[in-house]
């Protein structure tokens, strides 16, 4: 039999042991601890104080709610006001949601009203031209990949969803950025655009002419030019305001798709598009623009 003595020793030691385990669990949390209440997390969550049934709320009870100080509350209103993101009623001087966010959602809502309204289109399309069907966006000077639809032949093509693409080489990008605002296309010309093949073009002037031509046709064409073996030919999608908000593409390997076999997909992707963009209000006479 052990030692009372010895025992209560071994006892005492291993409650020092767990003492440091626990001091050392909970050092290693804290820096996690403090990332999770980073000033931006902190942003984020007084954005999300707002609801319907509190509209406007003041820097005491917005400080209560996200439980640090009022100065703190303070310091990030001020910032997220000059941001657009917050406003202050000049009368009660509490904070409000601010146009910035309405901005922000507008472009979310769009890109989700998009893909919901072109879907069965798209599937249509497929049918047709039994080739992947590629629908994208804008985003910065680049296009984004927000819907895809894989050929069911056995050679075909993958577009990756959300992948990004250079707008100046590719079918999709062509048909966006042709119809862009002049210092939108200004911004995409001005820094080097990448060579990604062989067919590449990268002559500033000689993509203003491509553009040029879009406009004119109502559709874009690539001919290897994003990537090898890879031919493309998409048309533009507006909304209610006759903007252009996304492309509709269809893409196929070369070796089945000559430049002759992939502008026949011409008609029926214009029909394809046309009916998108009525379907997100745009008027009629869309072909003829």
């Amino acid at each position: 039999m052990d030692d009372p003595s010895l025992l209560a020793k071994r006892r005492k030691t291993h409650a020092m042991n767990a003492s440091v385990k626990e001091t050392a669990r909970t050092k290693k949390a804290a820096p996690a601890k403090r990332n999770r209440l980073s000033s931006v997390t902190t942003a984020i969550r007084l954005l999300k104080a707002f609801s319907e049934d509190e509209v406007e709320i003041g820097v005491s009870a917005l400080a209560q709610k996200l439980k640090v100080a009022k100065s703190t509350v303070h310091r990030l209103a001020v910032t997220l006001v000059a941001e657009g993101l917050l406003e202050q009623n000049p009368e009660t001087e509490r904070y409000r949601l601010g146009v910035g966010l309405f901005g922000l959602g507008t472009l979310v809502r769009r890109r989700m009203n998009l893909s919901n309204e072109a879907r069965p289109y798209l599937f249509d399309l497929r049918k047709h031209t039994g080739e992947t069907i590629i629908l994208g966006i804008p985003t910065d000077t680049e296009v984004m990949h927000v819907y895809d639809l894989e050929s069911p032949q056995a050679v075909g093509i993958k577009s990756d969803l959300g992948a990004r693409r250079p707008a100046h080489c590719t079918a999709v990008g062509r048909a966006i950025f042709a119809f862009a605002p002049e210092e939108t296309v200004e911004r995409l010309l001005a820094g080097p655009l990448v060579r990604r093949t062989s067919h590449t073009i990268t002559d500033p002037a000689r993509v203003r002419e491509i553009f040029a031509e879009v406009r004119q046709r109502g559709f874009a064409i690539e001919d290897e030019e994003s990537e090898p073996g890879i031919r493309a030919i998409a048309a533009p999608v507006r909304d209610s305001t006759g903007a252009v908000v996304g492309a509709v593409g269809v893409a196929g390997p070369s070796l089945r798709l000559s430049l002759e076999a992939i502008e026949n997909f011409a008609p029926s992707l214009l029909d394809t598009v046309a009916t998108i963009s009525s379907r997100l209000g745009h008027g009629a006479g869309y072909r003829q623009r």
